[in-house]
């Protein structure tokens, strides 16, 4: 037997994470480095000379480009956590019967906008973030099962620490 709320948070989930696949699908095509046209145009002293300073050159833009990808990420993400924790406060205001349900569909909403703002971003910093959109699924998943629950966030906070020293060496 399912519960009504049940049922509607389960059609959430299924839209969030529709719309998180979606996000995911559209950023794939996003290239941050730059076009092989703007590689070949620049200009190069000598022949013998132009296929390691062109390499080195094309690196050296590409990882520029990805980190000012991650320096970005890395901001919209702390941005996305703090405004999540203000939601999620809000919605715990609602208090039972039925507040569990927003806190669930915020913790989920949550964690797709973490997804969503780790495109592009260097590997560690992806691997945090997909740590922290974890743990806020299950956030979601703990106050979607029950009006009374009081889980913990340790494992969320050590995610969001391991976020910001990813961030920090970037």
């Amino acid at each position: 037997m399912t519960i009504m709320g049940e049922t509607s948070m389960n059609r959430t989930r299924l839209v969030l994470t529709g719309l998180a696949i979606a996000a995911a699908i559209a950023m794939s095509g996003c290239d941050p480095q730059p076009d092989s046209e703007d590689a070949a145009t620049s200009p190069s002293p000598t022949a013998s000379s132009a296929a390691p300073t062109g390499g080195a050159s094309a690196t050296a833009t590409s990882t520029a480009a990805n980190d000012a990808a991650t320096v970005k990420a890395c901001a919209d993400i702390k941005k996305d956590i703090k405004d999540n924790a203000a939601k999620v406060t809000e919605a715990e205001e609602i208090g039972p019967p039925a507040g569990h349900f927003a806190v669930s569909a915020q913790w989920a909403a949550g964690s797709v906008a973490i997804l969503a703002h780790s495109m592009g971003a260097n590997e560690a910093v992806t691997a945090a973030s997909e740590k922290i959109q974890t743990e806020m699924m299950g956030l979601s998943d703990a106050y979607n099962k029950s009006a009374a629950a009081k889980p913990s966030k340790k494992a969320l906070e050590a995610a969001i620490k391991e976020l910001d020293t990813a961030c920090s060496a970037a």
